[in-house]
């Protein structure tokens, strides 16, 4: 695309002729990989992608960008496209073969579909089955109801510092506890 700006107007926005929105030149399109030109390779989503790029590399990474939850997001997808949640899960997808004991996430949940939060506590399980430490700043009770164990920090966390208002399990937490986020989880569990 190339924008013109207008100054006092709205910018415009028009296909490139001499690339046909294709992104690249000729003599870079008439090369192809399984049959696909780059600009066809860099619109396939995730799951698209592991049809076509079975090799155990190009598989196995794909397989990491699924297990995270991020099976819809293209390969030629622009990072500042992705949500805050969807950028730590791809950081966790890159980083899930390295020897990181510990991760930390902040709302992973962030930007995801809520039926993919199953898929995202699979992949913390798999972290914590693969003795990786999993600490998740997290507000979805979907989530919080699945770790092995909560930190409540309330009232007026963040930027008014909060304290520490309950520390144990989930059946704990529902069971002894009486503050906000246990009355929420208590209800979540309940429906």
């Amino acid at each position: 695309m190339i924008y013109t700006d207008l100054a006092i107007m709205a910018g415009v926005a028009t296909r490139c002729e001499q690339c046909d929105g294709r992104r690249f030149t000729p003599d870079v399109l008439r090369h192809h990989l399984h049959g696909l030109a780059i600009d066809e390779v860099l619109r396939l989503d995730v799951a698209a992608a592991a049809q076509v790029f079975t090799t155990a590399k190009p598989a196995a990474i794909l397989e990491r960008l699924t297990s995270v939850g991020l099976s819809y997001i293209t390969l030629g997808q622009p990072l500042t496209t992705l949500s805050g949640g969807e950028r730590q899960r791809l950081k966790v997808a890159t980083n899930m073969t390295t020897s990181a004991a510990t991760y930390v996430l902040d709302e992973p949940s962030s930007g995801l579909h809520l039926a993919d939060t199953d898929t995202l506590v699979m992949m913390l399980d798999q972290l914590v089955d693969n003795g990786r430490s999993v600490i998740v700043i997290e507000h979805n009770l979907a989530v919080i109801s699945q770790a092995d164990w909560i930190i409540d920090i309330g009232p007026g966390a963040g930027h008014d510092g909060g304290t520490i208002t309950f520390t144990g399990t989930p059946p704990d937490m529902i069971a002894n506890s009486t503050t906000l986020t246990a009355n929420h989880l208590r209800n979540h569990i309940l429906q």
